[in-house]
């Protein structure tokens, strides 16, 4: 049996290629492009970062699923991405493995993309899968196209420049419907319980859930020390967004929440006002891995009160 297969594909884009590489690297826009014709993604988890993980659902026209995972080997910002992809049985056991390789080169002011796919670990199971792989890469990167062209001309993409660099973006499907993740993102008793990093517990003060509301609340670290904490509600719209500004340091949270089959698809947006001060959180506070486990334990806590 063969035991690798190689695949490679080039594009030219009538694109920037930092409005190219954002919309491979943002999980709300990836999953408007992803996948053959026809299919939808409604998971889409990417943690783009080397060791970042990724899931991504891929739901068929006649609504089969096609689970895979991965890894982020690679980043460099706006020029090269590589990462590990999986397509994935039944029982969540990988099929085959891919490692691809994404260039973005400038050519004038378009980007010319060439994807070099490496496909090993080939199971017995996988040839149904990998016969198609050619023309599934190229419909998808035809949507790739079509979504760019769209957004381009409907202004959406024009001003990537705007949180490129000072943006952390968590999605994750969550195994309950948006009332009740609403309710435990809203309720002081529920939030209390499962906000923060690891180790950190919570005393709510105050939270005014509505525009102009105040919230605060006294994280509580693991070591003892207590951080201060104070928002400002922006937007609030129940069982669907919820955007605050948190005063020091300062950055932006949209939070949405968006049902799939009586599941809640969350998006976790984090918007500094630089990409300095993104880095210095990041450094000082490690507001990147927070995050992630800031999503983990709500997924355990809600887990936990549904049974």
């Amino acid at each position: 049996m063969q035991e690798k297969k190689e695949l490679e594909i080039s594009r030219l884009y009538n694109a920037p290629r930092e409005l190219l590489f954002r919309v491979w690297t943002d999980p709300e826009h990836l999953a408007r492009w992803w996948g053959p014709a026809g299919f939808t993604n409604p998971v889409c988890e990417i943690d783009v970062r080397p060791g970042g993980a990724i899931l991504i659902h891929m739901q068929g026209p006649d609504g089969t699923v096609y689970p895979m995972d991965g890894m982020y080997h690679e980043i460099v910002e706006p020029e090269r991405l590589v990462f590990m992809s999986a397509a994935l049985d039944d029982k969540g056991s990988r099929l085959f493995e891919v490692l691809n390789t994404i260039t973005f080169a400038e050519e004038g002011k378009k980007t010319k993309l060439t994807l070099h796919a490496t496909v090993s670990k080939i199971t017995a199971d996988a040839w149904q899968y990998l016969d198609g792989m050619n023309q599934g890469w190229s419909q998808s990167l035809v949507r790739l196209g079509e979504y760019v062209k769209k957004n381009i001309s409907d202004g959406a993409l024009q001003n990537s420049d705007d949180t490129s660099g000072r943006e952390l973006v968590i999605t994750r499907l969550l195994n309950a419907p948006p009332e009740l993740v609403w309710k435990v993102w809203t309720e002081p008793d529920h939030i209390k319980n499962w906000w923060g990093p690891n180790g950190f517990t919570n005393t709510i003060d105050k939270m005014e859930v509505r525009p102009d509301g105040v919230w605060e609340f006294v994280m509580h670290g693991p070591d003892g020390t207590d951080y201060k904490n104070k928002s400002i509600y922006q937007e609030i719209v129940k069982n669907e967004k919820i955007v605050f500004v948190h005063l020091s340091p300062k950055f932006k949270v949209t939070v949405t929440f968006e049902e799939h089959r009586k599941k809640t698809l969350l998006t976790w947006r984090m918007l500094f006002e630089s990409a300095e001060e993104l880095n210095r959180v990041v450094k000082v506070f490690k507001a990147d891995e927070g995050l992630v486990q800031n999503v983990d334990k709500l997924e355990a806590y809600l887990i936990k009160i549904e049974n």
